[in-house]
């Protein structure tokens, strides 16, 4: 425990310009996470981790600005009848137990490989995680706006909502009834995810989607749900080991806000597989940029040897691509919401109060 203070005392310097980047981060973030429900965290992760601030230190300060965001996003988008809220409990419920597994494995990786092997840790999960999850759901999401961005139930939710093991559950906002034992799985990897990289989304809307079966707008609207739940536990236990950096959580909290509301008022603009492509695009861009850091934290370990010229060169080409995601997640969302609501104006019949402007 003494060990992980010392890591959590790490803070960075804040400087205007890391003010100004972090605020527009987690502008970008709350955009996508009031879009694609899964919490945007997976932009500011490796945002933090761009600026310097120690992976433990990011997920555990992410993860702390997190529930009020979810909270406002799940408020907004409940208004519009997108929110399942019983699945969001009984999901939650088991991702709460997933977080406190994630914690104890990083606190494991902290205590016997330090900072280098935590940043190593955290980084390889994302590049698995974003390449294998995210390239499934964009080739998804291809093949949906081929056939005219009509959602099918994937073949696996349907073969499990048919069969009956006690107790199945009824969830009326998503039309969907299955067995809570095919729910418990999703939710405990969410968790888990969420407390290693804090993007439990990247599991938990696929995996609603997919296994449980409730379509993309349902399932990204009621990721916030347990956004707000298991974000509000794995706080409490980071913080506990004085990990939270309270200046980050609050900065990129305050960019979010306004983001994320934007972000839940785009998806009544747009069709459901626009929201799987944003998601798998964002995720193969960050994909590559957290890939570019991996050479580092080798060399740290000792496990590689590479110039440190060369290094620097990675790194900022890796700090580029990340602000490449953002640039390109928040051009689709806003993109999108403008199209479909040039489409809408054009659509509808003239009135006479339009004649009379004329």
């Amino acid at each position: 425990m003494h060990d992980l203070a010392l890591e959590g005392a790490k803070f960075i310097d804040l400087t205007w310009v890391n003010v100004a980047f972090l605020f527009t981060v987690g502008f970008v973030g709350g955009l996508v996470s009031g879009f694609i429900g899964s919490g945007g965290a997976f932009v500011l992760t490796p945002g933090m981790m761009s600026l310097g601030v120690p992976a433990a230190v990011a997920v555990a300060s992410n993860m702390c600005h997190k529930f009020p965001k979810a909270m406002v996003g799940a408020y907004k988008r409940f208004k519009y009848g997108q929110v399942d809220l019983k699945l969001g409990i009984v999901m939650a419920a088991s991702a709460t137990v997933g977080v406190q597994a994630g914690i104890k494995i990083q606190e494991m990786i902290l205590a016997r490989w330090g900072e280098a092997g935590s940043n190593l840790y955290v980084s390889l999960s994302f590049v698995a995680v974003l390449v294998v999850v995210g390239g499934y759901v964009f080739w998804d999401a291809q093949k949906a706006s081929k056939s005219g961005g009509e959602e099918i139930v994937p073949a696996l939710a349907k073969k499990l909502q048919h069969i009956n093991l006690p107790p199945m559950i009824y969830f009326k906002t998503a039309g969907v009834r299955i067995s809570l034992w095919f729910t418990v799985p999703v939710g405990f990897a969410t968790g888990l995810l969420a407390a290693t990289i804090a993007v439990g989304g990247f599991v938990g809307v696929p995996g609603m989607i997919y296994v449980v079966g409730a379509s993309g707008l349902v399932s990204s609207a009621s990721e916030l749900v347990i956004a707000f739940i298991m974000g509000f536990g794995g706080t409490v236990k980071w913080a506990v080991h004085g990990m939270v950096d309270i200046r980050l959580t609050l900065i990129i909290l305050a960019g979010s806000l306004l983001g994320v509301q934007l972000g839940a008022i785009g998806t009544t603009y747009v069709k459901e597989h626009m929201i799987k492509m944003v998601m798998g695009t964002i995720m193969l861009i960050v994909a590559i940029s957290r890939a570019l850091a991996v050479p580092e934290y080798l060399t740290q370990l000792g496990l590689m040897s590479m110039e440190k010229s060369t290094l620097t060169v990675l790194n900022v080409v890796s700090f580029a691509t990340m602000c490449l995601g953002l640039a390109v997640g928040a051009f689709i969302i806003l993109g999108s919401m403008v199209k479909a609501k040039r489409a809408t104006y054009a659509a509808t019949p003239p009135t006479v109060e339009n004649y009379e402007h004329v």
